[in-house]
């Protein structure tokens, strides 16, 4: 029997996104946010798509563990089963919900599966635009039900093109970030949505994007979509990140040279 998990997880991830999430976009009463920490905002769309989706995915993996945004807000000890055997399903089911509770896209649904505490399959889609990226371990990527690989050609340093959210990192490196964009090319101030800066390196419309907050939600199933399309996603040490690390501070990039010389450009002070 084929497996089927790619495209069963993709349509559960499509049909929560038009069932719930999309239709209140631009439709939230203020009663439907909330702050559930300083400055970080729910809403009843983060809330219902996480339930659906959690759900859906024990359907598909009984026994199967979930750990979503909000469910770990409401209970951080979840966070300790990243490493645990079996499916472990990360769940980001609003990112970027600042901007979806402002009525700003974008916006993106996120899954990644670990299996035995390693990623092993994800999903990022952008319900507005459309796109859905797709992958499983050694089996590469997929955008929109077609093979993508990132374009690992190294440009003049002054010709390449990325993000760096700079507003939590420290200020020494914050600094030294915004100095060292004048020698990259064309330094993007970020989309509030790590899926989108995700899937933006996959279709090539930026190189590189660097964080300093890497909550696993956020970046489990991107960095895996990336790593599969060839590129690679490291920390600021050079070691290769996990989502069960939660040290600050990540680069990814569509090659190990753009790395290394983003890296160097951008926070070797």
């Amino acid at each position: 029997m084929a497996d089927t998990l790619l495209d069963d997880v993709g349509a559960l991830l499509r049909e929560v996104a038009a069932q719930v999430v999309v239709p209140l976009f631009r439709r939230l009463d203020e009663g439907d946010i909330s702050e559930k920490a300083p400055g970080e905002v729910v809403t009843v769309a983060d809330r219902r798509a996480e339930e659906l989706i959690s759900a859906g995915l024990r359907r598909l993996r009984p026994g199967s563990l979930v750990v979503g945004e909000e469910g770990v807000a409401d209970d951080p000890g979840l966070l300790r089963h990243l490493r645990d055997g079996g499916d472990v399903w990360l769940v980001d089911p609003v990112d970027g919900t600042a901007n979806f509770a402002a009525g700003r896209r974008p916006f993106a649904l996120m899954i990644a599966l670990l299996t035995d505490g390693l990623p092993v399959a994800s999903w990022v889609l952008d319900p507005l635009a459309g796109d859905l990226a797709v992958c499983r371990v050694g089996a590469g990527t997929h955008l929109d039900g077609t093979t993508v690989r990132v374009d690992d050609a190294l440009p003049a340093i002054g010709a390449l093109r990325g993000t760096a959210m700079t507003r939590f990192l420290p200020p020494d490196a914050r600094r030294a970030a915004e100095a060292g964009g004048a020698r990259i090319g064309e330094l993007l101030p970020g989309q509030h949505c790590a899926g989108r800066e995700y899937l933006d390196l996959l279709t090539g419309a930026q190189q590189f994007v660097l964080f300093w907050r890497t909550l696993p939600w956020d970046h489990a199933p991107g960095t895996l979509l990336v790593r599969e399309a060839g590129g690679v996603a490291r920390r600021f040490d050079g070691t290769d990140y996990h989502p069960a690390d939660d040290a600050p501070g990540l680069l990814v990039a569509a090659s190990d040279e753009i790395w290394t010389e983003v890296r160097s450009a951008l926070l070797d002070r």
